[in-house]
């Protein structure tokens, strides 16, 4: 084993959350070391669309005007089709947002990272964190990561954050407890489509299944189908396209038109679905943002959002680094996450009609609202 280093803060996880929390950080003058198991720019399931609340932090950060950039487009409507009636919403300029966006995973985390880097953060690829290290009072004080020659280093540092998706290696270790579970899990697959008109993003709803499009960068739109489990595997069983296109005949007629004499840059992204949960936030010397902390079913597509809400809330913790900052974050987290958690796990119930969809998003929209008032004022930038 290597000699050991040490940092303020040692973030396992270099996606949004884990490469946001590390920039905000190193920005305000911490010590940060990032270790993740993957490369730089790989891609990862996701819905791709933020909502105002993540838009706002990232135009707060200055990260915003590199996507636009980049070519992702600017989103200025979406639609909801409740059966035959659409609903269409104008985006609202205010707090900051002039648009909404739905970048590429690869863009995003990518342009986090570089963000990190050059607030001073360093950012160690196909590193993999394998244990926590314990002070003799328990309290976590640092972790061992092995490298990608099989080297094992010691790292200490003061905060150890597991940014690691939902399989998180920190939540495991650390024996975070799942505090809330959710109950229901909607199976989705999805697939990037070149050439479709962009009218801002459309969310379709029909008795047992939905569908929509996003449009992101490239030209082209994610498009994705969801369903209740007995219908979405009686549906993709064999070939997922074929699939996605009987679905969306029947949940959304004109897209599935749209799409017939189109084909996809790549074979379908299939998700089987995973309940969602909320685990501990935090304990002595460590914490939990994005999907190790928080994760709930992509149906409303928010998780992006929620992550980079989290990571600032962490941060401006670690800031602090006090017993109450940790405890403040995680009543924070809770407080806004909640009702975000519980609307979204009855909408991947399916189990509503057309008219209680509707009712259902309004308590989504409450929340976001919620959230985004939570976050005008926050402080980390």
């Amino acid at each position: 084993m290597t000699p050991m280093e040490r940092f303020d803060v040692l973030i396992a996880g270099a996606r949004c959350a884990g490469a946001a929390a590390a920039m905000l950080m190193a920005r305000r003058g911490l010590r940060v070391l990032v270790v993740d198991r993957g490369g730089y720019g790989t891609d990862t399931l996701s819905t791709h669309a933020l909502m105002r609340g993540g838009v706002m932090l990232l135009a707060r950060w200055g990260v915003l005007p590199r996507l636009v950039e980049a070519g992702t487009p600017l989103i200025r409507r979406t639609t909801f089709h409740y059966g035959a009636e659409a609903v269409a919403v104008d985006i609202r300029p205010g707090d900051g947002v002039e648009a909404l966006v739905a970048p590429r995973r690869t863009l995003l985390d990518g342009t986090l990272v570089d963000c990190a880097w050059e607030a001073g953060a360093e950012i160690r690829h196909h590193h993999t964190l394998t244990g926590l290290l314990r002070t003799d009072a328990g309290r976590v004080c640092g972790a061992t990561v092995v490298d990608e020659t099989g080297r094992e280093h010691a790292i200490a540092a003061g905060l150890v954050v597991g940014a690691d998706g939902t399989g998180s290696s920190v939540a495991r270790l650390a024996r975070a407890p799942v505090t809330v579970q959710a109950a229901h899990a909607a199976p989705v697959v999805y697939a990037y489509f070149p050439g479709l008109a962009d009218t801002g993003t459309h969310w379709h709803y029909a008795e047992g299944a939905s569908a929509g499009r996003i449009p992101t960068n490239a030209g082209r739109h994610c498009v994705f189908v969801s369903a209740t489990p007995e219908r979405f595997h009686a549906e993709m069983r064999g070939d997922h396209l074929d699939g996605m296109r009987r679905v969306l005949r029947e949940v959304a007629p004109a897209l599935a038109q749209e799409l017939a004499a189109c084909e996809p840059d790549a074979v379908p992204v299939a998700f089987a679905g995973r309940r969602g949960f909320l685990r501990q936030a935090a304990g002595p010397g460590w914490a939990l943002i994005g999907d190790a902390g928080y994760f709930k079913d992509p149906i409303t597509a928010h998780g992006i959002t929620d992550a980079l809400r989290d990571a600032a809330f962490l941060a401006e913790a670690a800031i602090e680094d006090s017993a109450a900052a940790y405890a403040r974050f995680a009543a924070r987290r809770d407080e806004l996450s909640l009702p975000l958690f519980h609307v979204t796990d009855e909408i991947a119930g399916y189990g509503w009609t057309l008219e209680e969809a509707k009712a259902l998003h309004m308590r989504l929209n409450a929340a976001m609202k919620r959230e985004v008032a939570a976050l005008a004022t926050e402080a980390v930038s």
